[in-house]
Formats: structure tokens, sequence, C-alpha cells
């Protein structure tokens, strides 16, 4: 089967054939039909399996058909990615495949200024790609209009629930047409209960398309396990990369600080290397990515927050530094590699501590992983595995810390988190949106009278040398046996990713 059989029109098959593409992929062949004659959509596939292309293609040439002489440019095409590079990613096909049509596009995404975002959307635009939190940033300055929204992409849907955004996804659709009255296409690599809830919701007696057992990882994607122990994984990374001459890597961590810390490791150890993560500003990020693809960067160290969105051609290594908590993270993770039918190889480095997570994957995959110990870094099995702190925050989008974050987390000068009051004489503060932070009474709202107390402190008993401390029995030294305890029921702070 060929793209001209699909029913695209003519200046999208230039576009597709410009790209040098001539055979749609499963999820295209049976996507595009579907989509073009107006039926809602959920599609599951592998991911790099052309899902962008199989949704992007079909709205383009609806939003031709169903184009009328009205005043002005109404957004009549939404598309909601998780993450910043996905975003990029999506407009940038949007771009490509609608190069030959008179149809305007842009994206809006977190960590950049907004204004810029505000010019383009006030020149009028036909497709808007964002993310959920900077579109809602938009809806609340009033800076555009979702009410003539014709067609709805949620991509990676099931990423952006696992991500915490099913709030601001029910916001996003209260600001949009019936459902009645749009086209609702939700695809996803991975299908799950909660996505087939959200679907329930969304979607008008949609078309169902798997193209692949669900959880799938790629078939081209070799797969293969190195047991080592955690303080050597180090050692091993830079040995593989440097003895197999590899020339491109991507590194997964669980962490934000983890990747920064081996992307600085791997530099001593001679190798350029950048880190990617939600931390980093979007400028570091697209240079960082940029200079991946471009060869500058010989080794890219990303969190989760990455798996999704990096698009980069025929890249033949990645590497699970440390294996993602969530076992459908390692799906996507490895789907990094192995794109558009090429060949790529997913190697992971585990040590005793992730042997339940590993066989969490194994689950998921339905198939065992081969593993292979390398001479000169066999696991001591005399080290006792240590529990797994997880370190997901669960938002990809970078948000202003005002907008739905309690008083109570919020730190003052002293580095003491705040207990929800505002200093004396200070300026009410408001969120990204205009609103007033949570727990604190607008400026111009006097709080009530109320007759002060005297401040007084509870009696203590006076304690004489050799009393007993109080509750002594309870304490342990720091780093002791409390830290584990505390460790092991769950306490303690969490790392972020």
């Amino acid at each position: 089967m060929s793209f001209d059989t699909l029913g695209l029109s003519a200046e999208l098959l230039l576009a597709v054939r410009e790209q040098g593409y001539t055979q749609p992929t499963p999820i295209q062949q049976k996507a595009i039909p579907l989509i073009l004659q107006g039926k809602d959509v959920m599609a599951g596939a592998q991911t790099g399996t052309g899902k962008t292309a199989g949704f992007t293609l079909p709205l383009l040439q609806r939003l031709m058909e169903t184009r009328t002489q009205q005043r002005g440019r109404p957004i009549r095409a939404l598309v909601l990615t998780p993450t910043r590079e996905l975003a990029i990613q999506v407009a940038e096909s949007v771009e490509v495949y609608g190069r030959h049509l008179p149809l305007r596009s842009t994206v809006v995404y977190g960590g950049v200024k907004i204004n810029p975002q505000i010019d383009r959307l006030r020149r009028g635009v036909d497709v808007l790609v964002a993310t959920p939190g900077r579109l809602l940033d938009h809806a609340g300055q009033r800076t555009l209009d979702l009410s003539q929204v014709e067609i709805l992409v949620l991509d990676e849907a099931d990423r952006m629930l696992d991500m915490g955004f099913i709030h601001d996804i029910r916001k996003v659709l209260a600001l949009l047409p019936k459902n009645e009255s749009r086209q609702n296409l939700l695809f996803s690599a991975t299908f799950s209960s909660e996505i087939k809830a959200l679907a329930d919701r969304l979607l008008n007696r949609p078309e169902l398309i798997e193209v692949a057992r669900r959880n799938t990882a790629a078939e081209r994607v070799e797969q293969l396990v190195h047991p080592v122990d955690k303080h050597r994984k180090r050692e091993l990374l830079s040995q593989m990369i440097g003895r197999g001459n590899w020339r491109q890597v991507l590194v997964f961590t669980r962490t934000k600080h983890g990747a920064n810390r081996l992307a600085d490791q791997l530099q001593q150890d001679g190798l350029s290397a950048a880190a990617i993560h939600g931390n980093k500003s979007q400028g570091a990020r697209t240079r960082a990515l940029s200079g991946f693809k471009n060869g500058d960067v010989r080794v890219l160290v990303a969190t989760d927050i990455a798996a999704r969105g990096l698009d980069i051609d025929q890249l033949p290594h990645v590497v699970n530094y440390e294996l993602p908590n969530v076992p459908e993270d390692y799906v996507h993770r490895i789907g990094r590699t192995g794109r558009a039918g090429n060949a790529g190889e997913a190697i992971s480095l585990v040590c005793v501590d992730e042997l339940k997570l590993l066989r969490d994957i194994e689950r998921v995959l339905s198939r065992e992983i081969p593993k292979r110990v390398l001479a000169g870094y066999e696991p001591d099995t005399s080290i006792a595995p240590e529990p797994i702190q997880n370190g997901r925050r669960g938002r990809g989008d970078t948000r202003s810390p005002a907008r739905g974050a309690p008083a109570a987390q919020r730190t003052g000068s002293s580095g003491r988190a705040s207990a929800g009051r505002a200093p004396a004489g200070s300026a009410q503060r408001t969120g990204a949106r205009g609103e007033p932070e949570s727990g604190r009474r607008p400026a111009q709202e006097p709080a009530p009278q109320r007759a002060a107390a005297p401040k007084t402190r509870h009696a203590q008993p006076r304690r004489r040398p050799g009393d007993a401390q109080p509750n002594s029995r309870h304490r342990h030294p720091v780093g002791g046996r409390g830290r584990e305890q505390a460790a092991l029921l769950g306490g303690g702070r969490r790392r972020e990713d």
C-alpha cells in the first residue's frame, strides 16, 4: 500500500514525498482513512511507528475541506502533548506536512517567555500545539479563544495522565465546544484502564486501532541486561562507550540530580556529555538536544521527562543507567531507538537494588530480557539490596510555583518552609493567571479583628543534670537505624525527578 491510496490531497502527498516516505506504517494505514471520514479515533501503537504523521496528515486535510470564509483566523485544531520536546516535534511535523497549504500553526509551552507566543496567537493560527500548563496560562490571560476548535488531539495521552495532567485536561475540555460538535483523536503508545476511562468521557463512538499488543517494545530493538554493582555502573558505562566507539548514546537516569552528576562524571572521563531534564531551561534543553543530534555531544543523559518526544534519526544506543520506577516507562525509553524500521540496541545496567523493577518490566513485556555478566564487572553477591525511593515528581511542563503550590511548601530566606503566613506588610502575591496564592487573603480585604492573645509557651519541667531526655528510647542517631526505618516505611524526603 502507498500513501496515494489513502485519500490524501496532492499537496500533502507532495510533502510526504519530499520527506522521502513512500509506504505508510500500519498505524497510518488504519488511522488516516478513519480520520478523513470524520470519526473519533482511539489509537495505540509501538512508539516510533509514525503516530504523529498518522494524525497530522488527515488533520490538515480536514481543515482544508471545512475551511470557510470567516473573519479572522480562529484556532480550529488543538493538539495537546505532555512535554515541551514532544510539542516541538509535533509542531515541526505540522509545519513540514502543511508547507504547501495556506494554513498557519504555532506551538506554545512553558519554560520560555510568553509574550512572543501571544504575538503569534494574535496574528491568527489554524493549528495550535500546546502543553496543558502553558495553554491554561494563555486562557487565563485571554490571549486565545478555543470556542471554535473542530479537532482535538491528545497525543501520548497515557503520559499526560501519568504526569498528573488530568485536572488540566478537564479544564481545557471546558473551554472547547461540546464533544458532539468536534472530532476527537486520542493517540497513545500504551493503553490502560485510566486511558479507557478518559476515552469513554472524551470520544464519541470511537474507532479502536491497536496495531500491536499493548505495552510492547519495538521489535527491532535488541534488549540486554548487564548485572553490575551500583558503584561500578559509571565505570562500566564509560568502558562500553569507549571500547565500542559509540558516537551517539542516550542514557536514562531516575532523577535530575543523578542526570547532572552522571553527565559531569562522563565529562571527567573524557566523553562529551550533556544532561536534559525538567529543571533545565528550555534554551539549555534545546542546545543539548541540538548538540546531540549534530554530533557535538556524544552522550545525552536524560530523565523520563525526555522519554517522549525525542525523535533522533537512527539513534543506535539507549542505556538504562537506572531502571524506571514505572515499568511502562521502560517501553518509552527504549523506543527512542529502533525507530522507522531501523535497528537499535537497548542496554540496562541493573544492580541488586533494581531486581524487583526488572521483574516488573519483564512482566509487562511478557518476556524475559537476556542477561550477560561482563568479565571484570561481576556483581558482589554479598551486597544486600537497599530500597529505591520514588524519584518521580509527576509534571513535565514547567510551571510557576505560584500556581497551585501550597504555601507550606514555599521556603523563606531562612531556608525553612513557610507556615502559610505572609510577612507583615507584604504585598499580595498572585499566580500566573492572576489568582491569589493558596492560603492568603487578597491585600484589599482586611483581616478580621480578633483579640490579641498573649504569646505564651507551654510550661516545661526544669531538667537537672543527669535527667533522661524525653522520649529518648525512641531516638536514633542521624544516619542510623531511624533513617533506615524511615526509608523502609516510606518516610523521609522524596527525591524529585
